[in-house]
């Protein structure tokens, strides 16, 4: 008999998919059990996997699972900036590759940059690559000592052009942790894609747990037929019922005590700007009403903001006080939802032990 889950069910059983209540895990194993987490915003993501990792995992030791070559940062899907795993990536690539760069081909037509042109940036970044990984200011400079543009855009496309075509991507950091090195990829590209698939389908289902097909078309932008197909091929994979919606969960997460919300006290979670307890579904409607989806990402510019979540939906925004390397810098909320004098206390006490900067 197929289960069916009620809002709160969904958002109990994801909340600890999601590993929000943190986990004994290392930033390499966390980010490996959810295939990829969203990137673009690069502090986001360190916070990210930080807060999914085992208690006292500090944004320095997932710096250090970059520098170690654990962790790395590219383009898998979506044209969208992910920090995943080497062999992730890899097999990710070797499934959207193909299609992302299809997708951009109008672009590539707009920037006047021809087959010749790429194939002419890949092998003079290959080749001052194999010398010492570069920062992004000196790649493109390579490129231009080389008679190659890369004004208007065009240095951002071939960046992203090498990397989808996975012989590059962002590894370990600069001395001051500001940046990552452009490193060439060393990971051979998945050959058995069905298999790719199956692992890719088994790891978002769950980390991110109940979600339905379009979430999982969403999330990888690749045809629901072989999603679906992938889905039904894997063991620990469970069907559900959310309202009207058939949802995959994860056989292991949903027999879990740990999935139910307590009965005695709310419970309240910070999350980062960008996170995928956001942007990793197609539809949001679980975890936020209209108005706080707008708040989130206020006049619809693509910038989320950090969550501030009660029993894992969202009552309002945090942001820090001051810029990074201020003095007293703070995590400071904005409230959004009516929510108790009880669980504003809970918020405060959230906020003050935030140990993410």
């Amino acid at each position: 008999m197929t289960a069916s889950l009620s809002p709160e069910q969904a958002r109990g059983l994801r909340h600890r998919a999601q590993l929000l209540g943190g986990s004994a895990r290392s930033p390499r194993e966390v980010v490996d059990r959810a295939v990829a987490l969203q990137g673009q915003d690069l502090p986001a993501v360190l916070r990210a996997i930080a807060l999914r990792s085992a208690p006292g995992t500090t944004v320095d030791d997932v710096r250090a699972a970059f520098d170690s070559g654990a962790l790395v940062r590219s383009w898998p899907m979506r044209g969208t900036l992910f920090a995943t795993t080497p062999e992730h990536l890899a097999s990710l690539l070797a499934l959207t590759g193909t299609r992302t760069l299809q997708s951009m081909a109008r672009r590539r037509e707009q920037l006047e940059l021809d087959d010749a042109t790429i194939d002419r940036a890949h092998e003079v970044a290959v080749a001052a690559l194999e010398t010492v990984p570069l920062r992004r200011a000196d790649i493109l400079a390579t490129w231009e000592d080389a008679g190659i543009s890369t004004d208007s855009g065009r240095g951002y496309h071939l960046l992203v052009h090498l990397c989808i075509s996975g012989l590059a991507h962002w590894g370990a950091f600069t001395p001051d942790g500001s940046e990552q090195f452009l490193t060439l990829s060393a990971t051979p590209r998945e050959t058995d894609t069905d298999a790719a698939l199956s692992r890719i389908v088994a790891g978002y289902v769950a980390a991110r747990g109940p979600v339905t097909l379009d979430d999982l078309a969403w999330w990888t932008k690749l045809p629901k037929t072989g999603l679906r197909a992938a889905a039904a091929s894997v063991d620990g994979i469970e069907l559900a019922q959310l309202g009207e919606k058939p949802v995959y969960l994860d056989a292991e997460t949903s027999t879990s005590s740990g999935s139910r919300w307590p009965d005695s006290v709310e419970t309240v979670t910070l999350v980062p700007a960008f996170d995928e307890w956001i942007l990793g579904y197609a539809d949001r409607s679980l975890v936020a009403s209209d108005a706080m989806f707008d708040a989130l990402v206020p006049g619809k510019n693509g910038v989320f903001r950090p969550a501030v979540l009660v029993d894992g939906a969202v009552v309002g925004t945090w942001r820090f006080s001051a810029p990074r390397g201020a003095k007293n810098r703070t995590p400071v909320a904005e409230l959004l939802a009516p929510v108790s004098k009880r669980t504003v206390t809970l918020i405060d006490d959230a906020l003050s032990a935030w140990p993410h900067d």
